[in-house]
């Protein structure tokens, strides 16, 4: 058995997260030196997957996932967490109103 039998990739390995694809693109829609909130970043994710029957609140169900990718893209350094317009340190609680923002050197691509 060769080591890639024995230690197969985890489910969803090597896809991007829809979520964070979202983040990033509707990021880089808005341009350079603007920010999102997450709740503009759920309602658009939501949108996009809405069915008839959904209730108009459903963007209210993406909303955590979007905040807990947001703190990995932070993480990874391809965006920015801003409180109060200052770049928050991802691996510290963060609490309270957030907007999202890509990185200085990004927004200038």
């Amino acid at each position: 058995m060769t080591d890639h039998e024995e230690n197969p990739p985890a489910e969803g390995a090597g896809r991007p997260d829809a979520v964070a694809q979202t983040i990033l693109e509707l990021l880089r829609e808005a341009g350079a030196g603007a920010s999102l909130s997450p709740d503009d970043i759920a309602r658009a994710f939501a949108e996009r997957r809405r069915k008839k029957s959904d209730p108009p609140e459903l963007w209210r169900r993406y909303l955590n996932a979007v905040r807990q990718q947001a703190l990995h893209l932070a993480r990874e350094e391809k965006i920015v967490i801003l409180r109060r317009g200052e770049a928050q340190d991802p691996r510290a609680p963060i609490k309270g109103l957030i907007r999202l923002a890509l990185p200085a050197t990004e927004a200038k691509i």
